[in-house]
């Protein structure tokens, strides 16, 4: 199945994102929240490095950013572009903030929230539950996040 191209379009924005968050040394991961007409509301990056703060992953960064651009907490018309599967905690973020929809890039399969190792977003035991399309440009999502990891040697560092 194909991303629809305005998935692939914002997942070009994500993915901007994660690149820029290379300068602090941070993990490349990007997010975009996106309105129904396609303009971008908020953008965030892995600032953990950055802020010293464990929280300050893409999603939560972006949806921070939402929430005081629209001067609103409920997020309930925006799409959450983000290039690798939320974990836990942004799936909780997610859950909270009522986002409806969420387009990721790579698989995180050791803390994926998203159904990789769990699937937080779709559990019928909670009440908001989310669509969800994965995927979407994940050779270029994994890629960026592989070559992070193994540095400039080459070699994988844990």
């Amino acid at each position: 199945m194909h991303a629809p191209a305005e998935f692939v379009a914002w997942m070009d924005l994500a993915l901007s994102e994660a690149e820029a968050a290379l300068e602090t040394d941070d993990v490349p991961v990007g997010a975009v929240l996106v309105a129904p007409d396609g303009s971008v509301v908020a953008t965030g990056r892995n600032e953990r490095e950055l802020h010293t703060d464990p929280t300050a992953h893409a999603e939560v960064v972006a949806i921070r950013a939402a929430a005081s651009a629209l001067g609103d907490w409920h997020l309930t018309e925006l799409t959450l572009v983000v290039t690798l599967e939320p974990c836990v905690m942004c799936a909780g973020a997610i859950l909270a903030a009522r986002i409806p929809r969420v387009v990721f890039g790579a698989w995180d399969e050791k803390a994926g929230a998203v159904g990789s190792v769990y699937d937080v977003l779709r559990d019928r035991r909670l009440q908001h539950r989310v669509e969800v399309y994965a995927g979407v440009e994940a050779e270029r999502c994994s890629t960026l996040l592989t070559d992070f990891f193994r540095g400039p040697s080459g070699v994988a560092t844990p």
